[in-house]
């Protein structure tokens, strides 16, 4: 591209779209459920509703004419501002990894939106395009992610460009999951997605009760079902079928079409039945790799694996979860999908624990909860079905969980390093395995308190690039390991490569 052009036209739908949705609940206090009212505060707060939305609709065209954007041979150029013009350059080679992002209604225009994160911070940390074509959209990030621009490509119609939008970039991708129906299943009552029901008909029936009020019909409910065991037997089993049933039509959504696929260069994650997201990332640019499991998960044999990246991953809950490869994978394929995808890693299973002293430097290293909340239990002194003593009840089985909570975590501390990787596995009831590379690790810190000198104990920690930076490491480790690491770490030096 040669001359700065304004955004797509559907952009202005979009934000017209998003306007309506905040500003619903809004109108329809003022226009529906206070429909009559003569109230001064109404009749102003209605005037002020028409001025800000035709204030915002002003705002939304202007900002469309005026925003403009280019790409050149190394960088996207943008320019902003109605009435004080600014402009700002990305290098492409700021780029941590894309994501796009599909919803219904980018698929009743034939539409998508795509972000390019960086490793940067504030206004300059994406750059973003809410409504784009899928052929420019395909053009647009092969001209970034590519190390030559490549000649922009053609596609026939939408409809072709809809069906291979996701394989556009790279035709030569390896599948390495996709999954099946009963991945899908196990999903649903692993993430118990079918208990996210029951919140949702309490806050529905809320909602229904400002504007219609049932309290009465509610009651009578009520002592129907104290009346009738059968009706509320009959009842309690439809909810629970109705839950399960709900939940894996959730979970089906979510991860119903999820595939994990590669090229040579990167990591490409589609998930989503409705709103479809496409997350890729340079191998090269994955700077850790995390493998949790939480309690239920270990009892299922399942396993999450994160990749850690010095861009942002998208705003709200996709922030957590885009760049997921699955969250219930099974433990040894997920050990074995990351030796496919990321060949240069490498995880063992083979891991050293910690001494024993490290136990009793855990157990005895004091509580500030426990002190803070016995104190807080002794001054208030709640009582439990009539019982005086409640407080130092709940201190004691406090206590018993800190130092149940601690003797886990110190099982499950475990440490290797070798050759240029480093692992730690922390966690009492939900475990983290972190892998990382010496070449990605910009910091090290080993710390040694009073009693860890005289136990030739010590702590070590490491710090990557992410949003926000990454810091892993294990506490009261031998000192022969601190010593050993730092060594590790100098070896850097012979490894760094300027990105």
């Amino acid at each position: 591209m040669t001359e700065a052009k304004r955004y797509h036209p559907l952009t202005i739908v979009l934000k017209l779209w998003k306007l309506v949705k905040v500003s619903f609940v809004i109108a329809m206090y003022l226009f529906v459920i206070k429909f009559g009212s003569d109230s001064t505060f109404l009749i102003y707060g209605r005037i002020a509703f028409f001025v800000l939305i035709g204030v915002s609709v002003l705002v939304i065209l202007l900002k469309w004419m005026t925003h403009k954007y280019k790409l050149d041979d190394a960088s996207f150029h943008l320019y902003e501002g109605v009435f004080t013009k600014s402009g700002r350059t990305i290098p492409f080679a700021k780029i941590q990894n894309v994501n796009r992002h599909r919803t219904l209604f980018h698929r009743l225009f034939n539409v998508t939106s795509i972000r390019f994160e960086t490793g940067l911070t504030g206004e300059e940390a994406a750059v973003e395009f809410e409504v784009i074509s899928l052929v420019e959209a395909d053009n647009m990030e092969k001209h970034a992610t590519s190390p030559v621009p490549d000649e922009p490509a053609t596609a026939h119609d939408g409809e072709a460009a809809a069906e291979s939008y996701a394989e556009a970039v790279n035709p030569r991708r390896i599948v390495h999951f996709k999954p099946t129906k009963k991945d899908v299943v196990r999903a649903s009552f692993t993430s118990l997605s079918f208990l996210v029901l029951i919140p949702l008909l309490a806050s529905f029936y809320s909602k229904i009760d400002e504007i219609f009020p049932m309290k009465q019909e509610a009651k009578g409910l009520f002592s129907i079902l104290k009346e009738s065991w059968w009706i509320a037997a009959i009842l309690l089993v439809v909810l629970i079928v109705v839950s399960v049933a709900f939940g894996i039509a959730r979970t089906f959504v979510k991860y119903g079409k999820y595939e994990i696929s590669s090229d040579s260069d990167r990591i490409y994650i589609t998930k989503g039945l409705i709103d479809e997201t496409v997350f890729s990332i340079l191998k090269q640019r994955v700077q850790a790799v995390e493998i949790t499991q939480s309690v239920l998960k270990r009892l299922l044999g399942l396993a999450e694996v994160k990749l850690i990246s010095a861009g942002g991953l998208g705003d709200g809950e996709d922030e957590l979860e885009i760049s997921t490869l699955y969250p219930f994978l099974p433990v040894q394929r997920a050990y074995e999908m990351i030796s496919e995808i990321l060949p240069a890693y490498e995880v063992t299973r083979e891991m050293k624990r910690l001494p024993a002293k490290s136990l009793w430097v855990r157990m005895l290293r004091p509580s500030w909860l426990w002190i803070l909340s016995t104190a807080a239990l002794f001054y208030f002194k709640p009582r439990l079905l009539g019982f005086e003593q409640t407080w130092w009840v709940l201190s004691v089985v406090l206590l018993i969980w800190i130092f149940v909570s601690r003797w886990l975590d110190y099982t499950n501390t475990r440490y290797v390093l070798k050759d240029n990787f480093i692992q730690f596995k922390t966690g009492s009831l939900t475990t983290a395995l972190f892998v990382s590379k010496r070449e990605k690790i910009l910091e090290v810190k080993v710390t040694r308190s009073v009693v860890q000198k005289w136990l030739g104990l010590a702590s070590i920690g490491t710090m990557n690039r992410a949003k926000p930076v990454r810091h892993a490491g294990i506490d009261d480790a031998p000192v022969e390991l601190a010593e050993s690491f730092v060594k590790w770490y100098m070896g850097r030096r012979k490894e760094i490569k300027v990105e």
